[in-house]
């Protein structure tokens, strides 16, 4: 009786020391590779990603990655400290024009990420959420402060093997 207990206690010890099924390696190059994509999109702001993609694997879930993106560099400097309202109308256009075109990065990005992501299974999701920042006197009617894209990520290499973009269909584009 004693050696059954002893054997049940050394498989559960083994099994919670089991390395994870997604390395930490393996989502810092996707967390690298995801800050090269946000970076590279506009090149007016020199902060357009505020810190570093964050990764984390959520067994049963998926992999999730979170970054804090600025997509307009502020207008108010010391040499032009009021903003008319003509330049917050204008500001307030560019923005909402980005939005669309990150929404297609992150939703393009996905695909990426899920052929890199090998150990991640099939009917697991890739996640992105990209958290946008603000200014207070900004006008936020229609710019969201989240947009979140996620996927299964059978759906995704299933389009990567056809050759095709991911189909808007096998996405999930959420802005809150």
């Amino acid at each position: 009786m004693k050696k059954t207990i002893l054997s049940l206690l050394l498989i559960a010890a083994a099994v919670l020391t089991a390395a994870p099924r997604v390395s930490r390696t393996t989502l810092a190059a996707m967390e690298k590779s995801l800050d090269r994509t946000i970076s590279s999109l506009w090149q007016d702001n020199a902060y357009l990603l505020l810190g570093s993609t964050r990764g984390v694997y959520l067994e049963g879930y998926g992999a999730v990655f979170t970054a804090e993106v600025n997509l307009m560099p502020n207008p108010v400097s010391l040499m032009s400290s009021r903003l008319t309202p003509a330049d917050i109308a204008k500001f307030h256009q560019t923005k909402a024009e980005r939005v669309v075109v990150l929404k297609k990065t992150l939703t393009e990005a996905l695909g990426s990420t899920a052929a890199s992501l090998d150990t991640v299974p099939a009917d697991e999701k890739i996640t992105i959420v990209a958290f946008l920042d603000h200014f207070t006197w900004e006008d936020m009617n229609g710019i969201p402060v989240q947009i979140t894209v996620e996927a299964q990520k059978k759906a995704l290499l299933d389009a990567q093997k056809a050759g095709g973009k991911v189909p808007a269909s096998a996405v999930r584009v959420t802005e809150n």
